[in-house]
């Protein structure tokens, strides 16, 4: 069985099904809608759709022939967590490399000795 986390990487790999979260977070649409920009057909379009659904990334319905497809961000807001804490070690490393280079900045600021 594959974790939550694992099936939103795998389902964000893919520019397509990124493009498609890209629209979906403008608000709720169809799957025509969605499958307009792309140079592909509404099967291939729809296959998409079930592997972000599969993730959880976007739910569907059904109204009348109507088959709205809409955003569902949590497990984005998880893989920014999971991100975050790699966030944290970055930016301790960016700030002892700022520290190291003040340093050196500061070493070649102190007037040096004369030769004689």
């Amino acid at each position: 069985m594959t974790d939550q986390l694992s099936l939103t990487f795998a389902a964000l790999a893919d520019p397509t099904r990124r493009a498609i979260l890209a629209r979906l977070a403008t608000g709720e649409t169809s799957v025509t809608e969605l499958a307009a920009p792309f140079k592909m057909t509404l099967p291939a379009v729809t296959k998409h759709l079930k592997v972000l659904e599969r993730a959880g990334l976007i739910t569907r319905s059904r109204e009348a022939q109507w088959r709205p497809c809409k955003l569902a961000p949590q497990p984005l807001r998880d893989v920014a967590g999971w991100v975050d804490q790699y966030r944290i070690y970055w930016e301790e490393s960016f700030d002892r490399l700022e520290n190291y280079l003040q340093k050196l900045q500061a070493k070649e600021k102190k007037p040096g000795r004369r030769a004689k």
